[in-house]
C-alpha cells in the first residue's frame, strides 16, 4: 500500500452493530465458492457465530467502507494444553484487491493469537490457489508436511 491508502485503512473486531456491513463481503465470499447468495441465511449464520462466541471476525474499512473480512475459529492443542486458531474464511472484495487488505486482516489475526496465547493458527487453501500461498508464504506460514489432514463430508 502507498500513501494515503495505508493510514485510511482500518480493521475492526466484528459488533452487533457492524453484522450488517460483514453480510454482503460474506455473501460474496460464499458465492465465489459456489454458493447460491442468501443475504439472510448469511446474516443469521454470522450473528450466530458471534452471539454464542463461536467465531472471531475482523473487518477491513477503507474510507469508512467495508471492504474486506477473516474470520478465526477457537480450536484447542492438548499436546499444548493452549488455544488454537483455524484461519477459515479470508476474503476481499474485488475493488480493494492489491491494496494490502488480506495481509493487513492476517497480521491483525496473528496479533489477536499471540495476544490470546494461541499454540498455532492454521488455515487450507485450494492447491490452485496459487496467490494467495504467495501471501501465506510472504507471512511466514508453511506448510505443514509432518502430518496429513483427513475430511470426511457429508454435504
Amino acid at each position: 500500500m502507498k500513501g494515503n491508502e495505508e493510514m485510511l485503512m482500518k480493521i475492526c473486531l466484528l459488533t452487533s452493530a457492524t453484522i450488517k456491513e460483514a453480510v454482503p463481503l460474506f455473501s460474496a465470499y460464499r458465492h465465489f465458492y459456489g454458493q447460491q447468495t442468501n443475504d439472510e441465511a448469511s446474516e443469521q449464520f454470522l450473528t450466530d457465530r458471534y452471539t454464542k462466541r463461536e467465531s472471531i471476525l475482523f473487518l477491513a474499512y477503507m474510507d469508512k467502507q467495508a471492504v474486506g473480512f477473516v474470520q478465526l475459529y477457537p480450536t484447542f492443542s492438548s499436546v499444548a494444553m493452549k488455544k488454537a486458531y483455524i484461519l477459515n474464511d479470508l476474503y476481499v472484495a474485488e475493488h480493494a484487491r492489491k491494496l494490502g487488505v488480506a495481509q493487513r486482516l492476517i497480521e491483525r489475526c496473528y496479533d489477536y493469537c499471540e495476544d490470546n496465547d494461541a499454540r498455532y493458527i492454521a488455515l487450507e487453501t485450494a492447491t490452485s490457489n496459487v496467490q494467495a500461498q504467495k501471501l501465506y508464504d510472504k507471512l511466514g506460514m508453511k506448510i505443514d508436511n509432518e502430518v496429513f489432514h483427513y475430511t470426511k463430508y457429508w454435504q
